[in-house]
């Protein structure tokens, strides 16, 4: 399935007009095959020795690029770093309030909830984002092993 969204997502950037540079392509490739939801700083330091000539500023670039084309989405939380998904379908994150760990999981979408909101505040809704924080299994483990 990656193979799939992989050339979709290079056809997307080349109806664009963005040129393929083989840093490009394996910064999108490393984004589609990651479920970490990594940092740029986890992009940069997992091709680093692929390409030793590529910078941190790089990867920041390329990112922008991936998000205005609507192939990536920046998530943000406070004062961490930003993180990023491939946008695939729409999807919800559970968040380790230990480690930081995000896992995706689907859930029906909230159309209900969108028209509600609407209703009650007159905005015209775009979009939304819902995230469920809590301890993931790995760090719940080590928990119950320190005590």
């Amino acid at each position: 399935m990656t193979e799939v969204h992989l050339r979709d997502a290079l056809d997307t950037l080349k109806s664009t007009g963005v040129r393929i540079t083989p840093q490009r392509h394996a910064i999108l490739e490393f984004i589609i095959q990651s479920m970490s939801h990594p940092t740029a700083d986890d992009i940069y330091k997992a091709l680093e020795s692929k390409f030793p000539s590529m910078s941190v500023a790089t990867v920041y670039n390329n990112l922008r690029v991936f998000r205005e084309a609507g192939l990536v989405k920046e998530l943000t939380y406070g004062d961490s770093s930003s993180r990023f998904d491939f946008i695939t379908n729409d999807h919800y994150h559970m968040i380790c309030n230990t480690c930081g760990k995000i896992v995706d999981f689907h859930y029906p979408g909230l159309d209900e909830v969108e028209h509600l909101a609407s209703h009650l505040t007159g905005f015209d809704v775009s979009s939304h984002r819902m995230e469920i924080y809590g301890t993931c299994p790995t760090c719940k483990e080590h928990a119950t092993k320190v005590q």
